[in-house]
């Protein structure tokens, strides 16, 4: 079965058919960089890390683009309250971002445009659209250019809406706009804004409006006519409804296919940053392992919310172990073993709207296989398994044996796991005293407490190992 994903705008799963054989144009709605980022913030870029490797996987090219949002009404405010340039409150929060994508193991993108860096192209846009009838300026010397929605049939299309159900548009001023849903495409300068954050227009100076940003930027890295475009759910209205009634009726094809993932919630809400610090990526890090993390957050459906919790991010941190438990006592067998074919199960998992749940069970399962191979040695059959196993984690970023991971082992996010491996290895050493004494009475009492926390000892020729049981 060849790929198939679930198109927003049609809100059905269809094939995948790129507009050029062999390569896909990627579109990704980046960081609006007003904060630092918390695990909501950061999951559609691990969703389009995991489908940038698939498509890969898949045989395509990819031309993966990442923006950032370095101006906005957000960013203005913050750094005023704040006392710092704009400009370098942007900069401080695009490294944040930057930082939690790396730390997690994202791919870089192929590019990553910043807005501000292309106001040529936005102005270009503006005058497409103003002398095509689509857009105006308001006789009120404000400055603004506005999108006038009534003039295009279509608006509404990827929402599903009609004009007069939607709410009035809230990025601007509504004096001087003909309907109160038209959206800014610029937005004049004011008294009280800096003047580095203003541009020069026909229309007047002043700075872009967010929707503009992207339709512009995607333009110039993919061309009128490209693959794939998303973001997080919360994007579709009014983000990329309005960057598709701008572009298309600028007479550009625009994108080809939608794709939104859901939220991080908590107590079934959107993760906001009314929760405080302790969910920042940053934060979250220093007390689990960023590679269990990342399991955690790429292991649901794109298209399913997670429902945040302690627990269940434990959980998964367990469930990963297990993975790479095999593959660690796999090495100590066969050495080193490059990542070969993912098995048929994953495969058809990735290719049905990436199934990344199915495709995890069947990980799951390819690894409790390559478990009873362990005691034959070094076979043909283990070392598949290992391949397969590998390439496997390599589309979904978590092959412990791969870089970033590799030459990060023992660091930061690390140090919880080496703690714990050198209390039990401790435990483990005055069982096996124990034993040596026939003292079995205090062997057994070991296992026992370690049983009781949740460590599964196992005893073989080589010495005991030991697991951690999800659900202990």
């Amino acid at each position: 079965m060849a790929l198939q994903l679930y198109d927003t705008a049609t809100r059905s799963v269809r094939p995948f058919e790129p507009l050029e054989p062999g390569r896909v144009g990627v579109y990704l709605c980046g960081a609006t960089v007003q904060a630092a980022p918390h695990i909501g913030h950061i999951r559609s870029g691990l969703v389009f890390d995991v489908l940038q490797r698939w498509l890969q996987a898949s045989g395509y090219k990819v031309t993966f683009i990442r923006n950032v949002t370095d101006i906005d009404d957000k960013i203005l405010a913050k750094s005023a309250e704040a006392g710092v340039p704009w400009w370098a409150w942007a900069t401080t929060f695009e490294r944040a971002f930057a930082d939690a994508y790396d730390v997690l193991g994202c791919h870089p993108p192929t590019h990553e445009p910043r807005a501000t860096g292309h106001v040529t192209e936005m102005v270009a846009l503006m005058r497409a659209l103003t002398e095509a009838g689509h857009a105006y300026a308001p006789d009120d010397a404000s400055g603004d250019v506005y999108f006038d929605v009534r003039s295009w049939p279509r608006y509404g299309e990827l929402s599903g809406q009609r004009i007069d159900e939607m709410e009035p548009a809230a990025d601007a001023d509504p004096r001087g706009k003909r309907d109160p849903r038209d959206f800014a495409l610029w937005k004049g300068s004011k008294p009280d804004e800096p003047d580095t954050a203003s541009w020069p227009t026909p229309w007047g100076p002043g700075r872009p409006g967010w929707h503009l940003e992207c339709s512009a930027m995607a333009g110039k890295y993919l061309g009128d006519t490209f693959d794939i475009h998303g973001g997080g759910l919360d994007l579709r209205f009014p983000h990329h409804e309005n960057e598709l009634a701008q572009s298309a009726a600028a007479g550009r094809g625009f994108a080809r296919y939608w794709v939104h993932n859901a939220w991080v919630t908590t107590s079934g809400e959107k993760m906001s940053k009314s929760l405080g610090n302790s969910l920042l990526v940053s934060e979250v890090v220093r007390r689990v392992r960023p590679i269990e993390l990342r399991y955690y957050l790429v292991a649901p459906h794109y298209r399913s919310n997670i429902e945040f919790s302690e627990e269940a991010m434990a959980e998964a941190g367990v469930a990963f172990r297990r993975i790479e438990g095999f593959l660690e006592r796999a090495a100590e067998v066969t050495g080193p073993v490059e990542p070969g074919i993912a098995c048929a199960e994953f495969t058809e998992a990735m290719d049905a709207d990436l199934g990344v749940p199915g495709a995890v069970a069947a990980l799951h399962n390819v690894v409790r296989e390559g478990n009873t191979l362990l005691g034959s040695g070094d076979s043909p059959a283990l070392r598949g398994t290992v391949a397969s196993v590998r390439a496997m984690l390599d589309v979904l970023g978590l092959d412990p044996f791969a870089e970033p991971w590799a030459s990060r082992a023992g660091g930061e996010g690390d140090a919880l796991r080496t703690v714990v491996d050198g209390l039990v290895s401790m435990l483990l050493d005055q069982r096996s005293s124990a034993r040596a004494s026939r003292d079995f009475a205090t062997a057994d009492a070991i296992r026992d407490r370690l049983t009781a926390l949740g460590v599964v000892v196992e005893d073989t020729p080589s010495g005991a190992r030991w697991t951690i049981e999800v659900g202990s």
